[in-house]
């Protein structure tokens, strides 16, 4: 390796960095998902994510030594993309660790060597920084490496300590700076001047463990935990001003550069900002589709759709008005390819995702954008600074515009937005949702949370057993602890083991009895919190006390249903990989005792002929009558043999195992058939879409499909009686009536036009002459907006060189407004779209349309009398 290397490419200094810490016996561990194991966090957004459980001391590590290049991301400072050197939502982190083998001393040391023999920094050019009361760093920074005391920096503990939470291992950090003018000497360094300094490695030194109280006591096995910065790095090394003008990033903003036909060295400083915003969220959003997140309005998937939508932005913002995200992201995959092949093999996913969502949010672009100028207009005339979180609550619901881009296109006007009047509307939004759906205590968490010391987990026992003998471990009513329970009283229930299966994997509570002495239990629901199974249900008769003894019996014929449900749903998505794509992947399920529902990704609506392929398959499965093999497995070995599962759960290291073999295989902790014959038949009830890319399928089986036929046998009884035909005679009388009623609406409307004309033609004698002009403005009512429109034309045709303008309340809460100037009237400057749209903001509305004919809409019908005084005051003072 040369000691002073003239270029390297960032694929190079990834390489170098690997290489090297290879050679000293770590081992070299592939990038983790972006999507991590660590349930706390939405995205991996360090390079010691992944490793978090050995530091944690919650896993035995494989290797005392490791090495690797993270992908991650992190959108905290996202306003800050493109608008700094060095501000990204996807980066990659280099690090080297150390699970309690070398610390301080060896990873200072390889950190100096890998930056100045291996990457040739001049030792002039580096400063290093350490936690104020880390003497022991300090002294090996000074005596054994030899900086000079002016260039080692104690910062405090904001800077450099670093902590997993308010509890647990911790440790002080060191950095290294590289100075990009050191000739401007020792004296008062600043290290928070980015024009002169750039941190670009990271040395953690995990030696600590936080208790409660604060109090640090050293660690048995202290680890190391390194970062650096490959963006930085390259910055660096091939000498640009930029961390978005090196060869990680650059191809992609020249790629979109073309397509918007600038230049980006000759752009503005607000162009080019846009173009480095391109290039960081195109590289964000190709990783995480390889990572398979899926664009939603949640979690993840809306930080993805977040980014998709920026880009697209932002490229509106430098005039491409055509989709082009797919070409971008084909530069990104060709630039990350040889370090992540993921994205190559993922490609077509990649480009079907961006283009879905690219054209999804295109469609609603325009229409928002133009309302957003609206209301922008409307708060600067009206002398505001703020546009208020209703309207912006209006373009996030309606046309899919999240907060953060209407505080952005909000600042570049010079305007802020009410927030937390936006979070007020959001929250109403919540809590109409969560009035339809039923909800649990929450409270029950909290007090479980206390009895957990003193009371054991619930072990289940129903994938054998129907019925056991348990203990009362705790009652609950209301939330709240309790030592007894009369009749009559709703209670949640702990026991010390259950036969009863608790909500999860989207299978929902088996229902029963809990029964003892004089005591019964009508059992609704079983939720699992924590490791304790909660039986949510009502006391029937007797008086229930912690400690007794009782019997637990699930509901078999209940359980029977969710266990045909829940096996169909896995020959269902067995049968969708087979006949639909092979990629399909489930993004979601309800099994229940009636019917089930399974989610699942897919870029199209299925065709009728597809429906009806995969409904025979699974019957097909049905009568070749598959036995079930259950067997619990590794995690590694499960995936080995082929095991689907669900993206984003979370598996332990060992996983039950449901394998119909030859036909579907899942990692599943539901309850099943023993034999697919035992589900009987199965029948898809809907195909439609759910979301941007998502599909669902609606379906019953077993048991439910009597019910499912007798409701629809009911129906079409019911149906055939009203019609007086026989149940296969009711297709033609339907379709007959259906012509009869088509044919009764173009009469009425044939009517409401020709009453609207001769409402019209008694206006014709209230014409108003204004100069060489004729003009009518007026009020005609119950008159809908086409009739409304057909009379403004007759009018103008009647009076000629002129103007007409018509309004009406077609119904309660609606106001419709049209205007009709003729091409003189034109050529004074009016323009009927902009006339009647700004008219119509007088009723709270607005609207727009041709120079000669226009139309709009209101909300406030008490307004309409003065906002037509005001449109003839204007067309007087214009024609006269």
């Amino acid at each position: 390796m040369s000691s002073n290397p003239q270029y390297l490419s960032g694929n190079e200094i990834r390489n170098i960095f690997l290489d090297f810490f290879a050679q000293r016996d770590h081992q070299i561990l592939p990038s983790a998902s972006l999507v991590p194991e660590d349930p706390t966090v939405l995205l991996t957004i360090a390079g010691m994510l992944p490793f978090k459980p050995i530091f944690l001391g919650q896993r035995t590590p494989e290797f005392k030594r490791a090495t690797t290049s993270q992908k991650c991301i992190r959108t905290n400072d996202i306003e800050n993309v493109g608008r700094t050197k060095r501000h990204h939502t996807f980066f990659e982190m280099l690090g080297n660790f150390s699970f309690g083998d070398y610390f301080k001393e060896q990873a200072i040391a390889w950190g100096w060597e890998i930056s100045t023999e291996v990457f040739g920094f001049s030792p002039k050019n580096l400063v290093v920084s350490v936690f104020e009361d880390d003497d022991e760093a300090f002294g090996i920074w000074r005596d054994q490496i030899g900086v000079p005391v002016a260039r080692i920096k104690r910062l405090g503990e904001d800077d450099n300590f670093w902590v997993s939470g308010p509890t647990g291992p911790c440790g002080p950090c060191s950095e290294i700076y590289y100075d990009f003018h050191p000739e401007r000497g020792d004296e008062n360094i600043d290290l928070e001047d980015d024009s002169r300094f750039i941190e670009f490695y990271n040395l953690v030194f995990m030696q600590y463990n936080r208790d409660a109280s604060g109090n640090l006591t050293p660690l048995q096995n202290k680890n190391i935990d390194t970062g650096m910065g490959l963006e930085r790095m390259a910055q660096i090394l091939q000498k640009v001003p930029n961390n978005y003008e090196t060869d990680l990033i650059f191809p992609i903003i020249q790629t979109a550069a073309q397509i918007a036909g600038v230049d980006y060295h000759k752009s503005d400083e607000k162009t080019k900002t846009s173009l480095k915003v391109i290039g960081d969220h195109v590289r964000s959003v190709v990783h995480m589709i390889a990572d398979e997140i899926r664009a939603s309005n949640v979690g993840r998937g809306y930080v993805l759709r977040r980014l998709i939508r920026r880009v697209v932005r932002h490229g509106r913002l430098i005039g491409i008005s055509d989709e082009f995200t797919t070409q971008v992201a084909e530069s990104a995959i060709a630039l990350s390819e040889s370090a992540y092949p993921n994205v190559r093999q993922r490609e077509a996913a990649i480009k079907a995702e961006l283009q879905r969502e690219e054209s999804n949010f295109l469609r609603t672009l325009d229409r928002g954008e133009k309302l957003l100028e609206e209301i922008i207009q409307e708060v600067k005339q009206q002398g505001k600074t703020s546009i208020s979180g209703e309207s912006a609550f209006t373009l996030y619901d309606t046309y899919g515009f999240p907060l953060e881009l209407t505080q952005e296109v909000a600042e570049e006007n010079h305007l802020t937005v009410d927030e937390a009047g936006f979070n007020a509307e959001m929250q109403k939004q919540v809590e109409r949702a969560k009035a339809a759906h039923e909800t649990i205590d929450l409270t029950v968490q909290g007090s479980l949370d206390k009895l957990a010391e003193q009371i054991q987990v619930t072990e289940f026992l129903g994938y054998t057993q129907p019925a056991a003998t348990a203990k009362v471990e705790a009652i609950l009513v209301e939330g709240v602890s309790q030592e007894e329970a009369e009749a009559g009283t709703q209670v949640q229930i702990v026991l010390d083991k259950t036969p009863f299966y608790a909500e999860s994997g989207g299978q929902i509570g088996d229902r029963g009895y809990i029964s003892g002495d004089g005591i019964v239990v009508r059992v609704e629901d079983v939720k699992k919190e924590s490791d304790f199974f909660v039986h949510f249900g009502r006391i029937e008769r007797g008086t229930l006390r912690v400690g007794d003894n009782i019997t637990a019996q699930i509901d078999p014929a209940c359980r029977r249903r969710a266990q045909a449900n829940h096996t169909a749903t896995h020959l269902l998505q067995a049968a969708l990989k087979k006949i639909v794509d092979d990629s399909i992947s489930q993004a979601g399920s309800l099994v229940s005792f009636d019917r089930l529902r399974f989610d699942f990704n897919c870029p199209r609506a299925l065709t009728a002929e597809e429906v009806q392929q995969i409904e025979e398959q699974v019957n097909t499965w049905i009568a070749e009558a598959h036995a079930a093999k259950v067997e619990v497995l590794p995690l590694a070995e499960a995936k080995a043999r082929g095991a689907v599962a669900m993206f984003g759960e979370k598996y332990g290291e060992e996983v039950r195992v449901i394998d119909f073999p030859s036909v579907s295989m899942e990692l599943c902790g539901g309850t099943h058939v023993s034999n697919t014959a035992e589900i009987g038949v199965f029948k898809i009830i809907s195909e439609a879409g759910v979301a941007s890319g998502v599909r669902r399928i609606e379906a019953v089986s077993g048991p439910a499909i009597l019910d499912y036929l007798n409701l629809r046998d009911k129906i079409v009884k019911d149906l055939s009686d009203r019609f007086k035909v026989k149940p296969e005679e009711l297709p033609d009388r339907i379709t007959s009536l259906q012509s009869e009623l088509r044919t009764s609406q173009k009469e009425l409307e044939t009517l409401k036009v020709q009453l609207a004309i001769a409402k019209s033609d008694s206006l014709l004698q209230t014409a108003e002459t204004v100069g060489d002009y004729k003009i009518i403005v007026a009020q005609l009512e119950d008159v809908d907006p086409e009739s409304l429109k057909t009379a403004a034309e007759r009018l103008l045709q009647k009076i000629g060189n002129g103007a007409v303008v018509l309004g009406s309340v077609p119904e309660a809460g609606k106001v419709s407004i049209v205007a009709a100037f003729s091409s003189e009237v034109n050529k004074k400057g009016l323009q009927a779209g902009k006339f009647v749209g700004a008219i119509a903001k007088i009723c709270g509305g607005g609207g727009g349309g041709r120079p000669n004919l226009a139309q709009a809409g209101g909300r406030d019908a008490s307004k309409l009398p003065e906002a037509l005084r005001q449109a003839q005051s204007e067309l007087k003072s214009a024609l006269g």
